[in-house]
């Protein structure tokens, strides 16, 4: 059993990593056997695509060709250890009402056509075995509920981008109001998030 963990936030005490751990430590009582792999996005950010992988991407040729230059390698690193994960516990902030560039330059290597995604005439179809993924949000204003004050672009982009590739097995787990909360009101609202954790789909894995 396997669980691949990743953080996004560049501060190294920040509530999306405190939030991600607490996760990560909620499944372990679960999955006591299960090991963590670390991607740390925030810590060591993935370039953002360069040219030659743009270029291996724009057609079957250049995709066939691509293998032997290299271009390939650092996305077929991230879709194998999406690959070797039972479950995926990821760390983000809500940077301006959506995902941090560390976390796009993530899924921009994840996503990818006769890898992970099947083109159809019905539209794109995943190539991947699902698996729950736990998403840890942090968030300095309120963007869900009733008190909700802001937009949300993040969680429909990842459930969208995710399930692209066939994780439609998401679960998503804020801390809204950071920005104005003290430590134990922080504290109790992460709590909460851990709370709302729905381990039935842990139980599944065992």
């Amino acid at each position: 059993m396997k669980i691949l963990h990743i953080d996004c936030s560049p501060r190294a005490t920040s509530q999306s990593r405190q939030l991600s751990a607490a996760i990560v430590e909620t499944l372990l009582t679960h999955l006591p056997r299960a090991s963590v792999h670390r991607r740390d996005l925030g810590a060591e950010p993935l370039p953002h695509p360069a040219s030659d992988y743009a270029v291996a991407l724009s057609s079957a040729a250049a995709m066939a060709a691509a293998g032997a230059s290299g271009a390939l390698d650092l996305s077929e690193t991230v879709i194998r250890e999406v690959e070797a994960a039972d479950v995926i516990v990821i760390g983000t902030p809500m940077n301006n009402f959506t995902v941090p560039s560390v976390l796009k330059a993530w899924i921009d290597q994840l996503l990818r056509v006769g890898r992970t995604i099947m083109p159809t005439p019905a539209g794109k179809v995943g190539m991947l075995r699902d698996r729950p993924v736990f998403v840890g949000i942090a968030s300095g204003g309120v963007f869900t509920g009733d008190k909700a004050n802001q937009p949300d672009f993040l969680t429909p982009y990842l459930s969208a981008a995710l399930g692209c590739v066939g994780l439609t097995t998401l679960q998503f787990l804020p801390v809204q109001a950071t920005a104005f909360l003290d430590h134990d009101q922080t504290s109790s609202a992460r709590e909460a998030a851990l709370a709302a954790i729905d381990l039935s789909v842990i139980d599944r894995l065992r």
